[in-house]
């Protein structure tokens, strides 16, 4: 017999759940991973993750790999909103399932629209979760690319601390090198040296006006934190990044449209809230 599930982890892409290794050391969550991971160079890196969570006792959740981005990117370029609310309903429909007390899954940073769009979904999801429970699901999010320790004053008494010991520490970093060695290489580029990729151009734009250590180098992953995330707080004015990165993308010829937050990603977030609202609707008039 199985051990009941008392979380989840919902992310865009393979790797961002090692961002937290020592919670899924502790937590053993159910791990829904909504893309491959394969980017425009169409490699997967879903079995990497498959070979983690086998390696550290996590299981897989109905959702795994489901997507390429690109198949995420012309959805929401087309704003096929039905392929987000049917992800959100099989979501919702796992959590109730298992019995999940807490989602975690990536916030909405505005790097990578992929990434933001899993925070879509998951809000959307673990709002007809609570309502088909009958209780709160409790929703945190944890940064992805940002640091680890970023966590904006007013959250950071709710928010779920863990500092890593010694031991858990080397085992994240050699976990990080093992299994995504590529994705590990631009993390500590950037986290060391700001060096040439995407995301030193990020890191480079957002400041650490909120980070809550005085943490360096590598030595900042070994804090992990979870926040929890606040309903219909506003979000961040400024041009997301992907929308300016998407636009040199499509200059260099490698994409034909770019992503935008006012055209794409507010309409998404407006047929989520309208889906969970028509889905409770029915649930309340059928007696549910």
């Amino acid at each position: 017999m199985t051990s009941p599930i008392r979380s989840a982890i919902v992310v865009a892409h393979p790797g961002h759940e090692v961002r937290l290794h020592g919670w899924l050391e502790r937590e053993r969550p159910l791990v829904l991973v909504l893309t491959d991971g394969s980017g425009r160079e169409g490699r997967s890196r879903i079995g990497s993750t498959t070979s983690y969570l086998e390696k550290f006792g996590a299981r897989q959740g109905c959702v795994f790999g489901r997507f390429t981005d690109l198949e995420v990117y012309r959805a929401v370029l087309a704003r096929d909103s039905s392929v987000f609310t049917s992800l959100c309903d099989e979501l919702a429909d796992a959590f109730v399932a298992e019995g999940v007390g807490a989602v975690v899954g990536d916030a909405s940073e505005g790097y990578n629209s992929t990434h933001d769009i899993c925070r879509l979904v998951v809000n959307a999801a673990v709002e007809l979760a609570s309502r088909a429970l009958g209780r709160a699901v409790s929703n945190y999010d944890f940064p992805v690319v940002a640091r680890p320790d970023h966590c904006p004053a007013p959250l950071c008494a709710r928010a779920v601390w863990l500092r890593l010991d010694d031991e858990t520490f080397a085992r994240k970093l050699s976990a990080a090198r093992e299994f995504y060695p590529e994705l590990f290489a631009e993390v500590e580029t950037a986290a060391r040296g700001r060096g040439a990729n995407t995301l030193s151009d990020f890191l480079e734009q957002n400041d650490r006006r909120e980070s809550a250590t005085a943490l360096e180098g590598l030595e900042v992953f070994r804090v992990e934190c979870l926040r929890p995330v606040v309903r219909g707080e506003s979000s961040d004015a400024r041009t997301p990044f992907y929308e300016t990165h998407g636009e040199r993308q499509v200059r260099a010829g490698h994409y034909e449209r770019v992503i935008r937050l006012g055209e794409h990603m507010r309409p998404l977030a407006d047929a989520l809230g309208k889906h969970v609202e028509r889905r409770a609707t029915s649930w309340a008039g059928s007696g549910f």
